[in-house]
């Protein structure tokens, strides 16, 4: 088995090995803290850390006791399990060439990963220049690479090895993100092998249909992120009968806000707070129910009983509204590391909702039968405009339901608790928003 974080393409790499040498992998789900190191205290146990000692994942276990930690370990581990395996090459000279674009791939795309896609993700602050250094030296690669495949179909030999594999991996996030049609048109030889390579029926199985990217998503700079916020009060903002003058009065009022755009918004407290006028939801009647004052009970106490009898009796039906959310195309769904990527990458689309929003998302079922549903609550009696901007939106269904309805009531308490079983189906993973 292997722990480690959903999404994780260095475990992807791990799995895509295992079942192309018939081996079952078992991925055991963990959260992470500060550095990658396990967070969960059910993890953070003198057994793991004697284990593994870094405390960090991917951390590997084999059914006979043998433990490995750093990905590259655990995947050639994996991949020689089999005698006869293709993916290590059928010579001295394979294997070494194969060894030497994996050493690329750590000493090359990774770093430009976390310069260029971690911005983007909201992982670490973003650096124009970082970035921009990112760009150029990923170029640089990908040009090596189209060189390299010009008479090629895999980067060693005539099938797949961990060399195509590992390097798949690694662009997967810039093919997903960054590399548009005008980014990556000039490296045609590549594009031809990324498609074969993640188009081959073991790997699309672990990664599901790779959509590639239409537009180059960008990391937003604080000067970016107010002239964005402050483009989504003029087009949200209610028409109102006032008289001109008093419009260009607002206007120059909201001026020297600038540098509060750039601050952390304070706790919204809808008892004592004045509408600040930014937001429609904002200018909403006071309502007793605290959303952040939920979200607070709901993760310092016990959901059941606790902080569902503690929901039910401050929830402000006029105030707030409760939609239950499902994923409309969960046939699709493969694995469900992948289901709980899906659902990581909607909820860091809503950030712009968190004031207004809670919620919780959870995959039902196993590895190619498992669906994604859960519920939410929303500040208002719709769903938040902020909301409905996210790209994912239109992927799922989204149904209003009344607070007196005890099935729902029911049904919500499961998944907010990730009870065991949900629906007489086995609960695999969750996030909540908050």
């Amino acid at each position: 088995k292997i722990y480690s974080y959903p999404n994780n393409h260095r475990v992807a790499k791990v799995i895509i090995a295992a079942k192309y040498n018939g081996l079952e992998v078992e991925l055991v789900p963990v959260e992470i803290g500060k550095d990658n190191k396990v967070c969960l205290p059910n993890f953070i146990t003198p057994e793991f850390l004697n284990k593994f000692p870094l405390g960090k994942v991917p951390a590997f276990e084999s059914s006979n006791g043998f433990t490995l930690f750093e990905s590259n370990a655990i995947t050639s581990y994996v991949a020689s399990y089999k005698k006869d395996t293709t993916l290590l090459g059928s010579s001295k000279e394979e294997a070494a060439s194969i060894q030497q674009w994996i050493s690329l791939c750590d000493n090359e795309i990774v770093p430009a990963a976390a310069a260029w896609l971690f911005p983007i993700n909201g992982w670490i602050p973003n650096n124009e220049t970082n970035t921009k250094n990112a760009q150029e030296n990923i170029k640089n690669i990908l040009s090596i690479f189209d060189k390299h495949l010009l008479t090629k179909t895999f980067f060693v030999g005539e099938s797949v090895t961990l060399a195509d594999i590992t390097v798949a991996t690694s662009l997967l996030g810039f093919y997903r993100a960054v590399f548009d049609l005008p980014f990556r048109a000039p490296y045609k030889n590549v594009n031809r092998w990324f498609t074969t390579v993640i188009n081959q029926p073991i790997i699309k199985e672990v990664l599901g249909e790779v959509v590639l990217a239409e537009k180059a998503a960008v990391a937003l700079t604080q000067a970016k992120k107010a002239e964005v916020k402050k483009e989504q009060v003029k087009e949200k903002k209610p028409e109102a009968k006032k008289e001109k003058p008093k419009e260009e009065k607002k206007k120059e009022e909201k001026k020297p806000k600038k540098k509060d755009d750039d601050e952390e918004e304070e706790e919204e407290n809808y008892q004592d707070e004045k509408p600040k006028g930014k937001n429609p939801l904002d200018l909403l009647p006071p309502s007793t129910f605290n959303l952040d004052e939920w979200k607070r009970f709901y993760s310092n106490n016990e959901t059941r009983p606790t902080a569902i009898n503690w929901f039910w009796e401050k929830f402000d039906p006029t105030g707030f509204s409760i939609y239950k959310v499902e994923y409309k195309y969960n046939s699709e769904l493969t694995m469900t590391f992948m289901s709980s990527n899906l659902v990581g990458g909607f909820f860091q689309r809503l950030e712009s909702a968190r004031k207004y929003a809670f919620g919780s998302l959870v995959i039902l079922g196993k590895d190619s039968a498992n669906e994604i549903v859960g519920y939410f609550v929303f500040r208002g009696e719709g769903i938040p405009q902020e909301v409905q901007d996210a790209a994912d939106f239109e992927s799922y269904n989204f149904t209003k339901k009344s607070h007196t309805d005890n099935v729902a009531k029911e049904e919500f308490a499961s998944f907010i608790a990730w009870d065991e079983f949900i629906g007489g189906k086995p609960f695999a993973d969750g996030k909540v928003f908050k």
